[in-house]
């Protein structure tokens, strides 16, 4: 006791029913936790009981060693939540022996278990009408994410931070259930920046005078993007890397480019997109605009069919088409006559894994089957490369990889406000709905309603999701024929619609003049968003010439996986994207993908296929794809087998040719042998 008296800094009374707790600290480290019961004497309250506490057992001391306590301590301290006849007795009892103490503001919660937490305007934190210390407070609020879900430390992280800047548990407890506070949601704001670019006049372009009547009669000035690419080279013929923003005009540097020289007869354009879904629209987009000035057609597959029973026309003006459906008619010998553009949309596809070597080899191919057509045809002008995309983290390196000129333009024409809140995936609905009246209910300073696109991962989510919404709002996705997708488009533009309900995996085709982005999701299909597509769709929010600041919103549930093969969950992947830089495009290579490719350019090309790997994004291991190729007799010499034919001509990896042969020597049925194929690709 005696080295106790000696250390004693501060010594803490706190009320608790009929005594008082008794703590004394030093250095913030609790020494001696007692309770004291105070009796009524001649003299006024005295030291009646004294015990020392340890867990839940209690050892007697003398009254006078409370005394002894009071009279070491620098400092005596009575909690502001003891009642105030319960102050009034403890100064008192300490009057007796000429002490002084002091109320001070504490922490209930701690004081009720013998802890001393001085508590103040800046620490304090509301909870249940009372205050209480950051420490109780992130006890609660982890008390409170253990009922709603296992929350990630990025999660956490953000709700702690901002438990200590709003000093109320109460309100970060609403939003973790849902709660759409904008000062807890917004998690920051993306700055509109402006840059300053001389615009191009349209009547100043050198255009064939169909296509320069038309642009003239839709604007009288490029954008910014549209007018840097024009003074580098476009309508030279130059090869270009365009990178910008969503809705910042990039889709219209590949049509003049390529419309303008289809036109002068300097051969046709490809517009390629990596989606089914993309290439219908864009058909439907070159159709209606264009359709008076070129013939028009699309191709998505080995065979395309589309609404009104029009084969796929390789001699038409205008291509548009999917990677594989133009990389099959390369790999099966198709002649596609004259290529004079060709415009690779979403070229940051280069850096996706199954997708991103076959878009590779598919520009390898092209080039070569230009320089062919170069070689065969003198009067042919050579192929113009156009590369789009919103997103690229190493756009100068693409930019040299691919031999083209970067235009790079990173204006963001109005600003965003990016918000989260955490919700059950049964809540999202009904929040989302919440979301879309909202902005449906405010009007910009142009006169426009606020509307919203709402971003989920499957068709059926899009129409549970749009029958739930209040107010007016349908389903937009790949599944809906054409007539109703137009119709849809229509009342969004004319305002009849407060939302559209589309799949992530539509997202780069969704041209919508939106107000607010809401992901009710943040998955495509069963694959988290990466970086470049989050921020694409992001993008969508706020138009400048409708909006004066876009809003966009994560619905995001604490736990969730959309499928056994995901290892994050949806809160850890939330605050990547938020936090992410754009990751980088490049192309790596498996030996799966260095046989697929190589086969394909032996089919294409022969003896020149170790030319067309070389060039090709990312580093083909040539040699060894080759002694495989021998090995498993998918080529002889620098000539495809039959067998490695079919391989190509079907997009077939290994894996898949030897399972589709071993069930063909074992006599397995067409439709049972494409089931187990389906099975192993479920479960891959």
């Amino acid at each position: 006791m005696s080295q106790q008296l000696a250390d004693v800094e501060t010594l803490f009374l706190h009320e608790a029913r009929s005594d008082y707790t008794v703590v004394a600290m030093k250095d913030g480290t609790r020494l001696l936790r007692g309770r004291l019961v105070l009796k009524e004497t001649s003299a006024g309250p005295r030291p009646g009981k004294f015990m020392a506490v340890r867990g839940d057992d209690e050892e007697p001391r003398r009254p006078e060693e409370f005394v002894d306590l009071a009279r070491a301590a620098e400092r005596i301290r009575i909690s502001q939540q003891t009642s105030k006849s319960g102050r009034e007795e403890l100064q008192a009892a300490l009057d007796g022996y000429q002490l002084d103490a002091l109320v001070v503001r504490t922490c209930r919660q701690c004081a009720a278990s013998g802890r001393y937490s001085p508590i103040t305007e800046e620490t304090a934190i509301k909870h249940n009408d009372e205050h209480i210390c950051p420490d109780c407070a992130k006890r609660e609020l982890d008390r409170e994410l253990s009922f709603t879900g296992n929350f990630t430390g990025a999660a956490e992280d953000r709700l702690e931070d901002l438990l200590l800047e709003t000093q109320d548990l109460d309100r970060i407890a609403t939003l973790v259930s849902g709660g759409l506070d904008p000062d807890l949601t917004k998690y920051d704001e993306v700055s509109a920046t402006v840059e300053d670019v001389s615009p191009v006049r349209t009547d100043e372009l050198d255009l064939h005078d169909d296509l320069a009547r038309l642009t003239q009669d839709r604007f009288e000035e490029l954008l910014p993007v549209q007018s840097l690419s024009v003074r580098n080279g476009l309508l030279d013929g130059d090869d270009q890397l365009v990178v910008s923003a969503t809705a910042t005009g990039k889709t219209l540097v590949g049509e003049l480019a390529g419309l303008d020289r289809a036109l002068k007869g300097e051969g046709k354009l490809l517009f390629l997109v990596p989606l089914v879904a993309l290439a219908n629209q864009k058909h439907e987009d070159f159709e209606d605009r264009y359709g008076d000035l070129v013939d028009v057609s699309i191709r998505v597959g080995s065979s395309r069919i589309d609404d009104d029973g029009n084969r796929f026309d390789p001699n038409a003006d205008v291509i548009v088409g999917t990677y594989e459906g133009i990389d099959h008619a390369l790999r099966t010998g198709k002649d596609l006559g004259d290529v004079g553009t060709v415009v690779i949309d979403e070229v940051h596809t280069l850096k996706e894994g199954e997708r991103g070597h076959r878009l590779d080899g598919l520009i390898s191919r092209l080039k070569y089957y230009s320089e062919r057509r170069e070689e065969q045809v003198p009067s042919f002008g050579g192929t113009q490369f156009v590369y789009l995309s919103a997103t690229v983290g190493n756009p100068e390196w693409l930019a040299r990889k691919l031999r083209a000129t970067l235009i790079e333009f990173e204006e963001r024409p109005v600003p965003i406000e990016r918000h989260v809140t955490f919700a059950d995936g049964r809540e999202k609905a009904r929040i989302a709905n919440k979301l879309a009246k909202r902005e449906f209910d405010t009007k910009s300073s142009k006169g426009y309603r606020g509307q919203t696109i709402i971003f989920t991962n499957s068709r059926r989510r899009c129409h549970e999701i749009s029958r739930k919404l209040e107010y007016s709002s349908a389903p937009y996705h790949a599944g809906l024929d054409y007539g109703r997708r137009k119709q849809v488009e229509r009342q969004f533009l004319n305002q009849d619609l407060s939302a559209v309900v589309t799949t992530a995996a539509l997202a780069a085709g969704v041209d919508f003049p939106a107000s607010q982005v809401v992901f009710d999701s943040l998955a495509m299909g069963i694959e988290w968003l990466s970086v470049q597509e989050f921020s694409q769709m992001l993008g969508r929010a706020g138009r400048p010439d409708y909006h004066d600041r876009g809003r966009v919103y994560l619905l995001v549930e604490p736990d969730c996986t959309y499928h056994n093969s995901m290892e994050r969950t949806e809160d850890e992947v939330a605050f990547t994207l938020l936090k992410g830089e754009m990751e980088d495009v490049a192309t790596a290579y498996d030996e799966t993908a260095a046989v697929e490719e190589t086969l394909a350019n032996i089919t294409v090309a022969g003896k020149r296929a170790k030319r067309l790997n070389d060039r090709m994004i990312g580093d083909v291991p040539t040699k060894h794809a080759i002694g495989k190729l021998l090995e498993w007799e998918f080529i002889d010499g620098f000539e495809p087998t039959p067998l490695g034919r079919v391989i190509t001509r079907h997009f077939l990896a290994p894996d898949e040719a030897f399972r589709i042969l071993d069930g063909i020597r074992k006599g397995m049925a067409p439709y049972d042998l494409v089931a187990e194929l389906e099975l192993r690709e479920d479960e891959r």
